[in-house]
């Protein structure tokens, strides 16, 4: 086993955390809305601020580390298209999961005051779920191609 097969694990490792956590808090998110109930959307929202913040941000930070490592270890050059247009989607992704960290804190902390309160959902928590929705539609799918463009690596 070579230091190079140990980073690049690693890497795919990472590509795959941030895919699961996506997946799963966009499942259990979206389970959580559709009961409409304001304490089980706190409480998952809760638990996907958690999620967010110690498993896709960790995968966030690593990978472009070990893709520079890996770069490195294969004399990759930026020139190469597939992994220009892949940097250019992981900013793009970035620039949408970013915003839907700070919805999902608000969510929640909209949902807890319903609670609190007895009230129902405001609108501004639907409103939110709605941008939350088509925010992670761009950010997701850049990362799905990402993931395609680093086992392809086509020549384009």
């Amino acid at each position: 086993m070579t230091f190079y097969f140990i980073v690049k694990y690693l890497h795919v490792l990472g590509a795959i955390v941030i895919l699961g956590t996506g997946t799963g808090i966009a499942f259990f998110m979206l389970m959580a809305h559709r009961s409409r109930d304001a304490a089980f959307i706190a409480r998952t929202a809760a638990t996907v601020v958690t999620a967010d913040v110690l498993f896709t941000l960790s995968a966030v930070v690593l990978q472009p580390l070990s893709g520079g490592v890996l770069m490195a270890l294969s004399a990759t050059s930026f020139s190469e298209r597939w992994l220009m247009a892949s940097l250019m989607l992981y900013a793009v992704a970035g620039l949408f999961w970013i915003p839907v960290v700070f919805m999902q804190i608000e969510m929640r902390n909209l949902a807890r005051a319903a609670v609190a309160h007895g009230q129902p959902l405001p609108a501004r928590y639907y409103a939110l779920f709605r941008r939350w929705l088509m925010f992670g539609i761009p950010g997701f799918g850049s990362v799905m191609i990402i993931l395609w463009l680093m086992i392809a690596k086509p020549v384009f």
